[in-house]
């Protein structure tokens, strides 16, 4: 079969090709030669044109090939030829899959490659070319040593070891440094050898050997996956630090940067290897990091080691808290991180945001990354504390740059720290008004971002509490016009401010901040303009109905702009206008926006035909705008969609921009691309640009958005958006495509199934189909997902399937769905027994329990997720589907171990919740009465609101569905209610949902065990069912609501005497509950069950005397008054 491609794949070899081959090949050696050296070509035709011919040759002619690149690797006068040929040989023999070429070669080739590069080992002269001959030799080794084929290899290796040349002892530790990356259990049975070869070498005087043993040392500790194994060389930790200690005496900070690279990755994989030698090795390496005499980069490498052991939370939990002055070092040294900065003219006169690192130091950055990473990975309790030891001082220096680093400092920390911050919001805001009012504009600029910052990780309690101090400061900052750049970060400042804070408590400030920002957008500069647009959306967005005042005012000027914004220089004000329009449209609603939105639409179609540079942003903003215009206007948008859905979907069509390179490829554009995040994966460097996934990731969002909003008007692009979303299920670049993928599944079925029933669609066969195509590829995607949130939204994907059009399932599919969501709740339990395992470690500590709660967060929300799943199954079949719901019951079982976490708990009490109100047809879940009923009444007492909450809705339908069953525990659980609607708290907010579902259960007391009340000694079912109404209305549980008023406008109509009570004694009452549910209107009651009360109302009104009347409005609140007035005159509808 290899002769037959070879033979094709020879048929495709155009005539000038293989006549180049035939000569680069031919008996002229040279010829090869001025090939290679082609290949170096600066000139591009001559460079690809050698590429080609000598692809072909490696391809057609592979044993000539690799033969002449080794007689030029040996030969040539060239050393740049040389290099390049021993590259080119590594990459020919190793770099293809399958090792395709290296089985291509006949046996003698194979045998004089292996032969030729043990005889350059010890015979090349070059010290850079023998370290890539060295690389290759390391990775054919690695290639052939595990199927036993290079037998030589290792014997030779030794022999070296054991020469007494200080040459080749070095190669070969190179050699062994890398081999061990890829075949470890090969070279497990030398351990013993090698370690005392790595430690004599260690301690030689030759620099070389020395830093060469230190890399096969690492390498060796990084790489054995045994703990035994590598604990053989735990002796030689110390060498391996006087390595670093001697090459900086040296003043040798190339070998010490190597150094410090290599315990980096040491700390990375094996951070417990280290815990012995912990104290020693963390103050020598902590003394560079303070060592201001070094280089940066040193320095950087050095705070990147300790912050790595910061951050090994999974294999060394708390080791480094353990170390609280070694902390607050680290915590200063960061901090002087940020002094790394100057007050460069070119910032203050700088118009973009993206120039706002200018005057930043090498370590500035640095230190902004350290201090955000150490604070996550240590957490609050231990961060906070020398935060504030160190911070007084450096914001009282009289040096800015000291001022300047305190605040970036609080800004980088608040993330990590914000459950003990948020114990001491009014001490951030002290440090933040007072760096407000800075005489240096650097410092003012810092508490802009810091206030910025402190908004989004304190919010929203950072903004209820402190908004009467940070709004007018903020506002005073706007008014800095010396110093726009300040001006244009109070603007965004503002932003986080408002994304996180009620609308109530903005309003007050909208007069002030809207006539502030309409002023900014006077300003010369156009950073100040841009973030003025900005603040203004946000604001707009974050007030809603409360921005309706300023809009005849706000909207004709950014009008003005969009239309006269459009020179270069100004397309980000452009864009930015296009975003403030959508999102005051957005805020204002349709009735206000819809007047203009037709001029405005055209404005923006017109815009969007324009031909746009690449780097023209207003093609990104217009994606978004169009979505919330659509959310705006809904149904009347879709005329607009032959318009807006081309560029869209084309944005979420976008390939993945990714490129593989060797890291010894010489790359043309040296300079790191901002929007280029890469991946150093072996010997490869992956490089992915981050901006197309962006645009793709936004794209999908906003196609979720139109499908959602404007349903089966959408119908022309359903089938096409289907096709699209279900490959990106597995998309792998991107976290937020997948979940926003997953989540638009159900919203597209739910659109094509309306689309059919208002006939506009295809038909019902279209739908399944539909249902078909989604359901596999997503279960599969579920069953591959590494990340649980991701999981998450996948699995509410599946429920909301279900909801949607279930009744398309086929039994194998419902099987399928099942297997999928065991496979996912045994994947989440594994995840939680290995943070479990973290509890064992010596250095576990109170910190890290924490961080561990926290992390199963995630787990409880897969939980959560399959149980909400269920939910729909068991609404959607009933009793039907409770052989397959039984198979995942063990899993919730175990969540209501007394070990478990309170949301566990309440997840599995609600699972019961829905067995039992579904799954109970024909008597179904008797079975379980005895294990249930006692985990409902046990739980109505939980200090947790929600456990209370859905173990009395649990009780409730017990009562409802268990019939003469439920009478024996009938007075218990009557009691267990009672308790929780008499508790002192019953009312306040945190108990109010808990007490309102006992009220709830009651009416289902009333009607359904009437009997075991009047027998339960502590109420009849009158005295109950009066009791019940007067805990009525349910208010704050809007879905319990709409049951229990339900309940009451079917006892009402039935005439049941037990409610009205005799001789109608609960008829005022009943008038007085009747108008505050009417009150609250349709959020608390059903339209048809409203209609019926209305109707009610009237009778019974008609039945009361005019005094009574009088007496029950006079205790009303206004709203039921005013329904108690208009029924009482016949007016009420």
């Amino acid at each position: 079969m290899a002769t037959e491609n070879g033979g094709a794949a020879a048929a495709q070899l155009d005539q000038q090709t293989a006549q180049q081959v035939a000569a680069v090949l031919g008996p002229d050696v040279a010829s090869f030669e001025q090939l290679v050296q082609a290949l170096l070509s600066t000139q591009n035709e001559v460079r690809s044109q050698a590429e080609k011919v000598f692809g072909a040759c490696k391809q057609h002619q592979a044993d000539a090939c690799v033969q002449r690149l080794v007689h030029v690797l040996k030969n040539s006068q060239q050393l740049e030829l040389r290099g390049l040929c021993a590259v080119l040989l590594r990459k020919a023999l190793t770099s293809d899959a399958d090792n395709k070429t290296w089985k291509s070669l006949t046996q003698p080739t194979q045998q004089g490659m292996k032969t030729e590069l043990l005889t350059l080992i010890k015979d090349e002269q070059n010290k850079q070319t023998a370290k890539m001959v060295c690389d290759t030799v390391s990775d054919v080794g690695a290639m052939l040593l595990e199927e036993q084929q290079w037998p030589e290899l290792l014997p030779f290796m030794f022999q070296c070891v054991q020469s007494g040349d200080d040459t080749l002892l070095e190669r070969v530790l190179r050699i062994f440094a890398q081999l061990v990356v890829s075949i470890e259990m090969t070279l497990s049975p030398y351990l013993a050898t090698l370690h005392n070869v790595f430690g004599q070498s260690l301690q030689s005087q030759n620099v070389d050997i020395r830093n060469a043993a230190l890399r096969a040392t690492c390498s060796f500790i990084s790489s054995l996956e045994k703990k035994s194994e590598r604990d053989k060389f735990q002796d030689l930790v110390p060498s391996m630090l006087n390595c670093l200690g001697t090459a900086l005496n040296q003043g040798d900070e190339a070998t010490a940067q190597e150094t410090l690279g290599m315990f980096i990755e040491i700390g990375e994989e094996h951070p417990t290897f280290l815990r012995k030698n912990l104290i020693e090795i963390v103050n020598a390496i902590l003394t560079v990091t303070e060592a201001a005499n070094l280089e940066a980069s040193t320095r950087q490498l050095a705070s990147e080691f300790l912050v790595t052991l910061t951050e090994a939370r999974e294999k060394a939990p708390g080791m480094m808290r353990k170390l609280p002055q070694f902390m607050g070092k680290l915590f200063h040294a960061l901090m002087c991180f940020l002094l790394d900065i100057d007050d460069e003219p070119e910032w203050h006169a700088a118009d973009r945001e993206e120039d706002e690192g200018i005057g930043n130091g090498e370590l500035f950055d640095v230190g902004l990354e350290g201090l955000d990473r150490l604070a996550i990975a240590l957490g609050g309790n231990a961060v906070m504390p020398i935060a504030n030891q160190i911070l007084p001082a450096f914001l009282q220096d009289q040096d800015w740059r000291k001022r300047h680093s305190a605040l970036m400092t609080l800004a980088q920390i608040a993330e990590g720290c914000m459950k003990v911050m948020s114990k001491a919001i009014s001490w951030t805001v002290d440090i933040c008004v007072t760096g407000l009012r800075d005489p240096h504009a650097k410092v003012r600029w810092a508490a802009c971002q810091t206030v910025g910052q402190l908004s989004t990780d304190l919010g929203p309690d950072f903004q209820e509490q402190e908004h009467a101090r940070i709004v007018p400061t903020l506002l005073s900052a706007m008014d800095d016009v010396n110093e726009p750049r300040v001006q244009a970060h109070a603007t965004a400042a503002v932003v986080n401010f408002s994304e996180d804070c009620e609308e109530d408590i903005l309003a007050p400030y909208l007069d002030a901040l809207v006539s502030k920002l309409l002023v900014l957008l006077q300003s010369p500069r156009n950073i100040v303009r841009e973030g003025a647009l900005t603040s203004l959306a946000s604001v707009a967005d974050s007030s809603k109905e409360y921005f309706e005042k300023y809009y005849s005012v706000v909207m004709p000027i950014l009008v003005n702009i969009l239309q006269t914004a459009g020179d270069k220089s100004l397309r980000l004000l452009r864009a930015k206008a296009i975003e403030c329009i959508s999102l005051v449209g957005m805020a204002v609603g349709k009735e206000k926006f819809g007047p203009d939105s037709k001029a405005i639409m055209e404005m923006l179609m017109r815009l969007q035909q324009q031909e746009m540079e690449d780097d023209d942003p207003t093609a990104s903003y217009l994606l978004q705008a169009w979505a919330r215009i659509c959310k705006c206007l809904s149904n009347d948008f879709l005329p607009y969609l032959p318009v807006v859905m081309p560029p869209l979907l084309a944005s979420a069509r976008l390939e993945t921009d990714v490129s593989i390179k060797y890291l010894d490829d010489e790359d043309e554009d040296e300079d790191e691309e901002e929007e280029v995040e890469t991946l150093i994966i072996g010997d490869r460097k992956i490089c992915i640009r981050t901006s197309t996934l962006e645009e793709k990731s936004t794209a999908c969002s906003m196609l979720c958005c139109y499908v959602e909003e404007l349903q089966e008007g959408f119908f022309p692009y359903i089938e096409e958006i289907v096709q699209l979303f279900v490959p990106l299920l597995r998309f792998a670049f991107h976290e937020e495509v997948r979940s926003t993928v997953a989540s638009g599944m159900p919203e597209l079925l739910k659109a094509a199934k309306s689309a059919v029933e208002k006939g506009c669609g295809k038909d019902a066969a279209w739908v399944k189909g539909m249902l078909d195509f989604m359901l596999g590829p997503l279960l599969e995607a579920i069953d591959k997902e590494p990340e649980a949130l991701i999981v998450v939204s996948q699995v509410e994907a599946i429920g909301k399937l279900v909801a949607c059009y279930g009744e398309g399932l086929d039994q194998n599919q419902m099987v399928q769905i099942f297997g999928c969501l065991k496979k996912a709740l045994e994947a989440s339990a594994e995840r939680r027994k290995e943070r479990e395992g973290r509890k064992e470690s010596e250095d576990f500590d109170e910190e890290e329990a924490e961080a561990i709660e926290e992390e199963n967060e995630e787990e409880d929300d897969v939980s959560d997720a399959v149980c909400e799943c269920l939910d729909e199954m068991l609404k959607k079949f009933r009793a039907a589907v409770m052989p397959l719901v039984e198979q995942l019951l063990p899993f919730f079982a175990q969540m209501l171990e007394p070990s478990r976490s309170s949301s566990e708990h309440r997840i599995a009490i609600c699972l019961i919740d829905s067995v039992v109100e579904y799954g109970s047809d024909g008597g179904a879940t008797l079975k379980y009465f005895n294990s249930f009923v006692p985990v409902l009444l046990n739980n109505t007492t939980s200090e947790d609101a929600d456990i209370r909450q859905c173990s009395a809705y649990g009780l409730g339908a017990c009562a409802q569905v268990y019939g003469e069953h439920f009478a024996p525990v009938c007075k218990d659980a009557l009691g267990k209610l009672m308790q929780i609607i008499q508790h002192p708290q019953a009312r306040s907010s945190d108990y109010e949902m808990a007490t309102e579902n006992a009220v709830s259960a009651l009416g289902k007391f009333c009607e359904f065990q009437s009997a075991a009340v009047d027998a339960s000694g502590i109420v009849d079912t009158a005295g109950l069912m009066a009791f019940w109404l007067s805990q009525l209305p349910i208010k704050a549980d809007k879905t319990e609501a709409k049951v229990a008023h339900g309940q009451l406008c079917r006892l009402l109509e039935s005439g049941d005497a037990r409610v009205v009570g005799k001789d109608n004694a609960n008829l005022p009452q009943v008038a007085s509950v009747l108008c505050k549910i009417l009150a609250e209107g349709t959020a608390v009651v059903s339209e048809e069950h409203r209609n019926k009360l209305i109707a009610i109302l009237n009778k019974v009104l008609q039945t009361l005397p005019q005094e009574a009347v009088h007496a029950q409005h006079a205790q009303l609140p206004q709203k039921a008054q005013q329904v108690l007035e208009a029924a009482a005159s016949g007016r009420y509808q």
